[in-house]
């Protein structure tokens, strides 16, 4: 059985996704470690309501690399195969890219390349685009730059806010996150430069 690991900072609505997927068996592994370096994250609260491992490292006066390799390290020793970012509101460091080189998933609410960074849903509104969604990518050393394993689409109606739009795009997160775990769990992709293409 293959071992995921959580980084969180806020909610945890993707944590909880991929932990009721794994509960049902659709998701083939066991989540070894949620992190957080927010102790009031209330996705580490739902983590231990679920009696699972749940660490509060704190990033407080920590420069990036320092912090990462105290993550990096309770990975290791967890033996987590797979680390998915569920909202981390951290850019991980090369040293840590390093240390699960093609094993570190993020999931965006944006059609990657476009809208990078923060607020993807903000910026979809206000550069007028018809449609919008999100990304499932494997991390790389850059932001939000990394090979895209899932994409699904989602239309901007003429009434969203922000809020109705990042609803919406929510419910199809969940769904693609979990597709783009099993794969990469089952080794079903192949990485041929920026393309992230499915064995035959």
């Amino acid at each position: 059985m293959k071992n995921l690991g959580i980084l969180l900072s806020g909610r945890g609505s993707n944590f909880e996704a991929i932990a009721r997927n794994v509960e049902a068996g659709k998701i083939p592994a066991k989540i070894a470690v949620v992190v957080s370096n927010r102790e009031d994250a209330p996705g580490l609260a739902r983590a231990r309501a679920l009696k699972l491992e749940a660490r509060f490292i704190s990033s407080q006066g920590k420069g990036r690399e320092e912090y990462d390799r105290e993550v990096v390290r309770v990975l290791q020793q967890l033996h987590v195969d797979l680390v998915c970012l569920a909202g981390f509101m951290r850019i991980l460091s090369p040293y840590f890219v390093r240390a699960f080189p093609r094993r570190i998933l993020n999931i965006h609410p944006g059609l990657l390349p476009a809208f990078p960074g923060l607020d993807a849903q903000k910026q979809a509104l206000d550069y007028g685009v018809k449609f919008t969604g999100c990304t499932v990518h494997i991390v790389d050393e850059g932001v939000d730059t990394g090979p895209i394993v899932c994409q699904a689409v989602v239309p901007v109606y003429d009434e969203d806010t922000v809020d109705s739009l990042s609803a919406r795009i929510l419910e199809e997160e969940h769904r693609i996150y979990t597709e783009a775990i099993c794969l990469m769990l089952e080794d079903r992709i192949r990485i041929d430069g920026r393309r992230v293409l499915l064995r035959k």
